[in-house]
């Protein structure tokens, strides 16, 4: 890890605390980048809410919001805002019904993304959903990939743990509808039905259910309607030097989601030497590039012909170890800070501009 030089930019950065992907996201950019660093929640109260909003109205250097939920700050900060946008999961996949109080918040989000000065996108993809559901302008987006810690993420040796369980297929994320951890099960199933070779594989699952317990409801009663409860494997917190010597010794990584704005356990699985096997649609092939197995999420019998040719045919497997090992290269923490202080020099530049043609 290397941080950047201040070279005369002065940019503020607010730095979420949780521990969710895109939390982890502006925590890493702080490390690197000449940044001052303002660590909030990113869900607040009312009175923490105005307090922040109170903060950035006194600041006069442009401010990185890291995440689309904080794009709501905007109208504080007079065109001096870079936002980053993770997703558009709540505009382009189906929600439960918003209370009032949610619902405001994400239209004043979509407001502020619309009015920032600048959009930083992590993928492709959701650069398309921007300007197809929020008609953002296509030069004020600048795509910049996630990154992962090769220092953390490598191929590691076995030990005990819960992955010690041997064969077993991995999945790494919620249990939301989007994530079609359903489908997975499906063809879980199935395969567990085809043959003797099948008998002691089992799947993995880590992460938490998401926001409401009744995604952890709809997940056991699928499992008991399919007959797998004592086949499937739930752990929910760990650190990422464990997370990474569950995907070094997995049979393979199964990522069947139905949207992505990015697709971290993608590049961290690849980055530890484990098979993926993924999704063709959102952004999952730009991540994945030719180093996964891409497949329908809606259609089980190719998932489970994907699932059955790793697990079958070493000369896949390898195939998919090596790509991978060399794809997740291409993704770094690093590079992401680089990328996202190019914007900033190109951001702090107009706003110098401008503030001098006000004074002529």
């Amino acid at each position: 890890m290397r941080r950047l030089p201040y070279d005369h930019i002065q940019v503020n950065l607010i730095v979420s605390t949780e521990g969710s992907g895109i939390d982890r996201y502006s925590q890493e950019l702080a490390k690197r980048l000449p940044v001052s660093a303002i660590s909030t929640r990113r869900y607040q109260s009312i009175r923490q809410s105005i307090l922040l909003a109170k903060h950035l109205a006194l600041l006069r250097q442009p401010v990185h919001l890291p995440n689309q939920h904080l794009a709501r700050w905007v109208p504080w900060l007079n065109h001096r805002s870079i936002v980053t946008v993770h997703d558009l999961v709540r505009l382009t996949f189906p929600f439960a019904k918003e209370g009032p109080i949610s619902a405001m918040g994400l239209a004043l989000d979509r407001r502020g993304i619309r009015k920032a000065a600048h959009v930083i996108s992590v993928s492709a993809a959701t650069k398309r959903d921007l300007m197809c559901h929020l008609d953002v302008p296509e030069e004020k987006i600048t795509v910049i990939h996630n990154g992962i810690d090769h220092h953390v993420f490598k191929p590691c040796q076995k030990q005990n743990g819960p992955d010690s369980r041997s064969p077993y297929l991995l999945y790494v994320g919620s249990e939301r509808p989007r994530k079609n951890f359903s489908m997975l099960l499906r063809a879980f199933a199935i395969i567990k039905q085809q043959g003797h070779s099948f008998s002691s594989l089992t799947l993995l699952k880590v992460g938490v259910p998401g926001r409401s317990h009744a995604f952890r409801k709809a997940t056991l009663d699928e499992m008991r309607r399919l007959g797998i409860e004592s086949d499937v494997q739930f752990v929910e917190h760990i650190s990422d030097q464990e997370l990474a010597v569950i995907y070094s010794n997995a049979l393979a990584l199964v990522l069947p989601s139905l949207y992505e704005g990015f697709g971290l356990p993608v590049v961290e699985a690849m980055a530890c030497g484990c098979p993926v096997i993924t999704s063709s649609v959102s952004s999952l092939p730009e991540v994945a590039g030719s180093a996964a197995l891409l497949v329908d999420p809606r259609n089980c019998a190719t998932l489970v012909e994907a699932i059955r040719g790793v697990i079958l045919d070493p000369t896949c497997s390898a195939r998919l170890r090596a790509q991978g090992l060399l794809r997740a290269r291409d993704f770094s923490w690093d590079r992401t800070a680089e990328a996202t202080f190019a914007v900033y020099q190109r951001v702090f530049a107009r706003l110098v501009t401008e503030a001098a043609s006000s004074h002529h």
